[in-house]
């Protein structure tokens, strides 16, 4: 089974991005939050894999985070949610919004996802709260995606870079609050470099 995939983006879409390893190349479904994440076509890249095998394919699931490969194994383990479709519920709300929803039970917030119909709902709620709720408060070097609006997945990008650097949750947190109430910016590259002068 591939667990972590290693290699160069030569396609990526909202939905899949294909990695070349070794003149191989690999398609991976990925879910929104890591497909905002992932670098420029040409780059390198290193994702978090989920192998899935069934008689006539092997499907390889990529992730930027840890975290989110666990939400994806939570989601997959409830009746009725395939890997596709757990991918399209990470999709739907993002990790920690979804975290946050599974964890109060809220069946109505889950069900306004495109694809999830009210039983589904019911069983993610009942089944994975408990779970969620231990994610939530779990350990603390995960990314801390604590922004809303618009500004979120950047700064969450932010912070998941700085701690990738060797930083904490908590200066990596406040460094990237700090960058953010200086620039203004809602772009990586500045918002990276900013939050690096402060904590130099």
């Amino acid at each position: 089974m591939i667990a972590r995939l290693n290699g160069t983006i030569i396609e990526k879409s909202a939905q899949s991005v294909i990695i070349d390893n070794s003149g191989i190349g690999y398609e991976v479904i990925v879910p929104f939050s890591t497909f905002y994440a992932l670098p420029e076509q040409n780059d390198d890249v290193s994702l978090h894999i989920h192998t899935h095998v069934r008689e006539d394919a092997i499907v390889l699931f990529g992730f930027n985070t840890l975290l989110e490969k666990e939400i994806f194994l939570m989601l997959k383990s409830v009746a009725g949610i395939g890997p596709k479709l757990a991918i399209n519920i990470l999709s739907g709300l993002g990790p920690r919004e979804l975290l946050e929803a599974m964890a109060g039970g809220d069946a109505m917030r889950l069900q306004s996802i495109p694809g999830v119909g009210r039983k589904t709902a019911e069983r993610i709620a009942l089944e994975l709260s408990e779970k969620a709720q231990a994610l939530l408060g779990g350990d603390q070097a995960r990314p801390a995606q604590f922004f809303a609006g618009p500004e979120k997945r950047a700064l969450d990008d932010a912070v998941s870079a700085l701690l990738n650097l060797g930083y904490s949750s908590k200066a990596a947190k406040g460094a990237v609050e700090k960058a953010f109430a200086q620039t203004k910016s809602v772009d990586l590259e500045p918002l990276i470099k900013e939050a690096l002068r402060l904590l130099a």
